[in-house]
């Protein structure tokens, strides 16, 4: 099965009978035999069994399936798919390197912080792949002296439109020479229910860290160190395979007790 793209953007899939430089001899899914010319033709994929739905329908590549809400996972992003996040308090720049390899810098819309990311992705079989990474960042312009550094990994079983991730790693922060740090687990998923809306479910958890005494004045206190959660659960609406926006709203947990978040999450994916 291939995927024939026009240069008017019409989409064919189906089968090719013949090809030559002139033209294709195409039959579509629907049964129609086809002659397309050549140099109408903007490109020719394979497609994949994963791009239809259970009832056939071709439903097409989720180019963004790699990312969540907050988080990312095993998933690799295909060479020559880089694409930007923009989100409310500022961008996100993913870049293929290669098909396992993938890099990228986010930032607010002032420059505070910069953060770095690197991500490794590979199969164990064609539904289940892991991935290891990490972030690097700073306080830039404002605040150099204060960082920080997330080293992950990830495994994700499923497909790109169907998936569960679990993920864990730890996060330091340093700041005038002290550090700090935790450990820190996600468990996310998705799952596309028609052509073009996706249920997205996302967490970033801290777990609690070791009670740490210490003295003041001759006394002897301890430093609890709580836990901290956010989850996120919304849709993604796929406008192309090359543009998506996802909506959702968040609650946060501390201290026992789960708080809503009234600023909704939106976010606008645009490949480049």
């Amino acid at each position: 099965m291939y995927c024939i793209i026009q240069n008017d953007g019409t989409k064919l899939i189906g089968k090719i009978i013949e090809s030559n430089p002139r033209e294709v001899s195409f039959k579509t899914t629907d049964g129609r035999d086809i002659i397309v010319p050549q140099y109408i033709i903007k490109s020719i994929s394979e497609v994949k069994t994963d791009d239809f739905n259970i009832n056939g329908e071709y439903v097409g590549k989720d180019n963004f399936c790699t990312r969540y809400f907050l988080t990312t996972n095993g998933l690799p992003l295909e060479k020559g798919k880089n694409y930007t996040q923009w989100n409310l308090f500022g961008p996100d720049f993913q870049f293929s390197v290669s098909d396992h390899l993938g890099m990228g810098v986010m930032t607010s819309w002032i420059g505070i912080p910069i953060i770095g990311t690197i991500k490794y992705s590979n199969k164990i079989n064609d539904y289940v792949h892991y991935a290891v990474g990490g972030l690097i960042g700073t306080g830039a312009w404002a605040a150099p002296e204060f960082g920080g550094a997330l080293p992950f990994a990830s495994i994700t079983f499923g497909t790109g439109k169907s998936n569960v991730s679990l993920s864990g790693g730890y996060g330091a922060i340093w700041n005038n020479g002290s550090t700090s740090g935790r450990s820190i687990v996600s468990i996310a998923g998705m799952s596309k229910i028609g052509k073009k809306i996706s249920l997205i479910f996302d967490s970033f958890i801290m777990l609690p860290g070791a009670t740490k005494p210490y003295y003041n004045y001759g006394y002897l206190y301890t430093n609890n160190q709580p836990g901290f959660a956010i989850f996120v659960t919304g849709f993604r609406l796929h406008q192309t395979e090359t543009s998506a926006f996802q909506f959702g709203f968040g609650g946060v947990m501390a201290d026992n007790e789960l708080l809503p978040v009234p600023i909704p999450m939106a976010q606008w994916f645009r490949s480049f």
